[in-house]
């Protein structure tokens, strides 16, 4: 008896084909609305931190970090460690990283005093409990200086988004919340241009590097 070969039929390709093709769609989009989500994220942290800097400066008429009078007017400050001031920055008007680590103890001032979220106390390097992380469990840094991508800069206070970003990413921030240039605006790659992490970004063109996005980026909003 003559056997018939057996296989698939065109209508069963084309099930498989479908059903491939929607899977496929599923996981991009899943991916589409991860990255959205960390998009998100990042500007809602940004926009938050820098409202606090504001309302801290509002109320108490000094930067937060920098406060010397923290001891007094805030609750449960704490007064032990020298290299946090023992709770009270030098009132200078910049918050800095030197003998007093005012960009650390900056976290403590602004959560005792009610304005972020979170309860945060002053160490003399960041770690656990001393301040936020970004969505990949980095340190945010508030903090006076020029270490921000630009041809001449001067020092301000700015707030480092922290490392372990993917240039895509903040390419999508800075698209959303300034002018999409990396080494212009209000948003901008962190590290002297030509130094180090330059590679997150082209320094001719202050284009992110999106093509082939570079993992171990930072970023800073300047005040």
């Amino acid at each position: 008896m003559e056997k018939r070969a057996s296989g698939f039929t065109l209508i069963e390709i084309a099930i498989v084909l479908v059903i491939i093709g929607l899977l496929l769609g599923g996981v991009l989009k899943g991916q589409e609305l991860i990255t959205s989500a960390r998009v998100r994220n990042f500007i809602q942290q940004q926009d938050g931190v820098k409202a606090a800097y504001f309302g801290f400066l509002d109320r108490y008429r000094a930067l937060p970090g920098d406060y010397r009078n923290a001891t007094d007017n805030i609750a449960n400050i704490a007064i032990g460690l020298a290299a946090c001031g023992g709770g009270n920055g030098n009132g200078d008007g910049t918050i800095i990283s030197g003998a007093v680590v005012e960009n650390i103890l900056v976290w403590e001032h602004l959560s005792k005093a009610g304005f972020i979220t979170g309860t945060y106390t002053c160490a003399a390097v960041a770690g656990a409990g001393t301040g936020p992380t970004n969505p990949y469990g980095q340190f945010l840094n508030l903090v006076f200086d020029a270490n921000y991508a630009t041809a001449g800069g001067v020092s301000r206070h700015n707030l480092q988004t922290g490392a372990n970003v993917p240039s895509d990413i903040l390419a999508e921030v800075d698209r959303k919340v300034d002018d999409g240039n990396s080494v212009q605006g209000v948003f901008r790659a962190y590290g002297a241009i030509g130094g180090a992490g330059a590679d997150c970004w082209v320094p001719g063109t202050g284009a992110w590097m999106v093509t082939t996005p570079r993992a171990n980026c930072i970023a800073t909003t300047i005040f």
